[in-house]
């Protein structure tokens, strides 16, 4: 039987990854289960991804793009007329006011990089990425500081099912702008 051409097939198993850490979390992930979800036999996963963690990096490296599409959606990080703290929180609300269940994934995939050494770089890679955004508008380290301050408020948020608080953040993220 002749091989059939499928240049989607890769993406497609990453998207069905992302689909099964949504449904069953982490644990539930496997070549196995993605196979299953992306319609393709099993050695397609193992062809396209050696290792879970290839599978994982690849996953969550699209995941990442959510925050950073709506970040470079704006494009107001490089005007210095616009409220720096005010524009990042406002960013904030509305990659959190999108699908919860994206949202959660992303994080799911982000905080597995505890557990697995491989997903780390991604991982810091988008801090990285980030932080690089806002430090145009302001020096390195307050970056990475309102970086690490927006990564926390999204957990509590997300964590305790709570409701962001553009105002709260606004003012949190000014504090931290000399």
């Amino acid at each position: 039987m002749a091989r059939r051409y499928d240049p989607e097939r890769r993406q497609r198993i990453i998207d069905a990854a992302i689909r099964v850490v949504g449904e069953k979390g982490i644990a539930g992930l496997s070549h196995r289960s993605v196979a299953a979800e992306a319609d393709v036999p099993l050695g397609s996963t193992t062809y396209h991804f050696k290792t879970l963690d290839d599978l994982m990096v690849a996953a969550l490296r699209q995941a990442n793009e959510g925050f950073a599409k709506v970040v470079e959606a704006h494009g107001a990080l490089r005007d210095p007329d616009i409220d720096l703290a005010g524009e990042l929180a406002e960013l904030l609300g509305e990659w959190l006011a999108g699908e919860r269940t994206g949202v959660e994934l992303e994080y799911e995939l982000y905080l597995a990089a505890l557990r697995r050494p491989a997903l780390r770089p991604v991982a810091a890679e988008w801090c990285h990425e980030l932080a690089e955004a806002v430090a145009e508008r302001t020096d390195p380290v307050t970056a990475r500081a309102l970086v690490a301050l927006m990564d926390g408020i999204s957990l509590q948020v997300l964590l305790t099912d709570g409701v962001y608080d553009v105002a709260y953040t606004r003012e949190m993220l000014a504090r931290l702008i000399p």
